[in-house]
């Protein structure tokens, strides 16, 4: 598989994600020469050899008082946190780049992220087992004629997962054109121990029909399968002949009302920090931190080789490793600013992948606001109507995790909002079936838990679901989390009116009370506040989490359903807890056959109190695919998403401040 074209050598390192040396800030990206000193440092210290692989090199973020106190010119701490695979174990370490020396080293304490060299590894180590190319035979195929994909097992409590790190690897037919999914050799799959390179066993369920179709998804196969395609059509175009009006300053970007730090890590892809927004001559603090948390990706199919596909793509694959190359004028506009990636290989040395992150500004005819006053027309003298262009700011990536392709955006609002969206496209995974059309005796057996997409095809059904975290700093780090409930008030008796509703504020004041979920049935504004500062009206400023896609509806027992209690992260919307640095991501820092006891579902029984102290919000949607014949080959690419919004934050709209454009 050819998954790793993009990786290569570590030049061009003095870009934005690269973490420049001059002006390097500590929340900055590790640079390729800081990876290749930090094994260097390891080696030198006697805990690793050349076989050593790397799960994990990632920026150790110093202390937080530490980085809002610091100031440019001053030194910046730099420390790298590493997970490492020897021959003796597995090892969880820091690495102090200034005093180039190892600080910690232990035993790891869960599995870690996969390896490539694991993940391509397996695929030869199931090929190779007698009972898997006797599954192979009984379908009239051999080894050389298939392509093997090894997926994470889960973690369900069965003793063959005991002392081992497992995955299972079904195979399809190589494909001969684009599409590598098409082809699904149904009931055979491997479950292999990565650690000993052995098959545990090998699970046949029954021979069932391979597709014909190589369904590919080029101009050249489409044309050749669907007959002519579409007139080209005259293009309508973004451009900005005249350059960005943002500016990038090692790891900043600065653009309008806003500023931030940007950096890309393996496991949650980009990271970015310090969010300001300039609120006329003071630049005032929104977020600490923000970056994608956790993705879960449950199949809804109760079959032997579909029950356990219940996948963390984030914290047992990464997002920053699987950030794709960006292409111009597809993913992003032609214009767009495109920055290279630096991740760690399995060696633990840097590579580059090119193109991963694009920024660009955006603006689509939309006004910003308007209004047209009637009262001021008059037969001789019309007056047009008042308002002004709406431009924003986007940061892309594309992390391709198998068959799915995750496009993830940050947008900047000039009137101080920002979305993060999410963008899902690729390929439906699919399995094979007897069925080639609902009317086969079958179909209804094929397609319980799934949609007939293709002549013996289905999709299966399945759920995408996204946690981030948001550290929210607003105006300082004493923050607090507010619900405003809009519920009916008592009418009263001497007006002829009956009914209306009121805003009531519910303050959480511990863990266990800062969950929530988001009810249509029951309307409520979520918000962070700061009611140790005052605004110009005196209010306390603050800002709107704005669900516009939540989780709304999970059919999971999170008691008992394993792939449940290890994210149950899904449960609520909305969860709470006080910052604290090693809580990162909701799904633990060892998702890798995880139990969820260490997880935000975990950690809020502490039930710490949240009130007016610096706290993290975590923020679960997702949504529910019942896939559709439109899904395939390729599916398009749908949206999600939700927005923050001020509230109280500004003393007015402060997009007023935008310029009436030239007539």
């Amino acid at each position: 598989m050819q998954m790793r074209h993009w990786i290569g050598g570590a030049g061009g390192m003095a870009l934005l994600l690269a973490g420049a040396a001059a002006g390097a800030h500590p929340l900055d990206g590790l640079t390729a020469a800081e990876m290749s000193e930090t094994v260097a440092i390891l080696k030198a210290a006697g805990k690793t050899t050349d076989d050593a692989r790397f799960p994990l090199v990632e920026l150790k973020e110093p202390d937080k008082a530490a980085v809002l106190a610091w100031q440019p010119g001053q030194p910046e701490p730099r420390a790298v946190t590493v997970n490492v695979k020897e021959a003796a174990g597995t090892f969880e370490g820091e690495v102090d780049l200034a005093a180039k020396k190892v600080v910690s080293w232990a035993p790891a304490t869960g599995e870690t992220m996969l390896l490539l060299g694991e993940f391509l590894g397996a695929m030869d180590v199931a090929l190779a087992n007698p009972e898997m190319q006797a599954g192979l035979k009984k379908r009239g195929l051999s080894k050389d004629q298939v392509l093997c994909i090894p997926l994470t097992a889960g973690a369900f409590g069965d003793p063959e997962e005991q002392g081992r790190r497992l995955m299972k690897v079904p195979c399809l037919v190589s494909p001969s054109g684009s599409n590598f999914y098409a082809k699904p050799i149904e009931g055979l799959f491997a479950v292999i121990d990565l650690n000993k390179k052995e098959v545990v066993r090998v699970v046949d369920t029954g021979v069932r029909p391979v597709p014909a179709d190589a369904w590919g998804y080029t101009d050249a196969e489409n044309e050749a399968r669907a007959g002519a395609l579409r007139a080209i059509a005259n293009p309508a175009e973004l451009a900005q002949p005249k350059g960005p009006n943002f500016t990038l300053d090692g790891g900043l970007v600065s653009w309008d009302l806003w500023r931030f730090r940007l950096r890309v890590d393996k496991r949650p892809g980009v990271v970015l920090s310090q969010i300001e927004a300039r609120d006329g001559d003071r630049w005032r603090s929104v977020l600490y931190q923000a970056h994608l948390s956790e993705v879960f990706v449950p199949y809804m199919d109760p079959d032997q080789g579909w029950y356990w596909r219940t996948y963390m793509d984030s914290g047992e694959y990464g997002f920053g490793i699987f950030l794709s190359p960006l292409r111009k004028g597809v993913d992003c506009p032609a214009y767009a600013t495109f920055l290279p990636a630096v991740v760690p290989q399995d060696n633990g040395q840097p590579a580059e992948i090119p193109d991963a992150v694009c920024i660009f500004e955006r603006s689509i005819g939309d006004p910003a606001w308007r209004h047209y006053e009637i009262f001021a027309q008059s037969p001789d003298k019309p007056v047009p109507a008042e308002g002004r262009p709406w431009t924003e700011l986007v940061v892309r990536s594309a992390s391709e995790v198998g068959n799915y392709d995750y496009l993830m955006d940050y947008v900047f609002q000039q009137n101080g909002m920002i979305r993060i969206m999410v963008g899902a496209t690729g390929l439906d995974i699919v399995k094979g079936v007897a069925a080639t059309s609902m009317s086969d005796p079958t179909a209804a057996a094929d397609t319980a838990h799934g949609t007939l997409i293709a002549p013996n095809l289905v999709a299966p059904n399945h759920d995408h679901f996204f946690n981030y975290r948001l550290d929210f700093d607003v105006d300082g780090t004493k923050n607090s989390f507010v619900r405003t409930g809009l519920v009916r008030e008592e009418a009263p008796k001497d007006l002829p009116r009956r009914s209306w509703w009121v805003p009531k504020d519910e303050v959480a004041m511990s863990e266990l009370a800062g969950r929530f979920k988001v009810d249509p049935m029951h309307p409520a504004m979520y918000h962070v506040m700061n009611h140790g500062v005052d605004s110009g009206l005196g209010h306390h400023p603050g800002y709107m989490i704005l669900p516009e896609n939540s989780v709304a509806y999970s059919p999971f027992d999170f008691a008992a359903d394993p792939p449940a209690k290890r994210n149950a992260f899904i449960e609520y919307t909305f969860w709470n807890t006080p910052y604290a640095p090693g809580e990162r991501y909701a799904g633990g820092e060892y998702a890798f056959q995880s139990d969820g006891s260490d997880s935000l579902a975990a950690w809020v029984q502490q039930n710490r109190p949240i009130h007016d102290t610096d706290i993290v919000t975590w923020y679960s949607m997702g949504f529910h695919h019942v896939p559709h014949m439109e899904d395939w080959p390729v599916m398009s690419t749908s949206w999600k998403g939700i927005a923050l919004m001020p509230y109280n934050f500004f003393d007015h709209n402060p997009a007023m401040t935008i310029r009436n454009p030239p007539s």
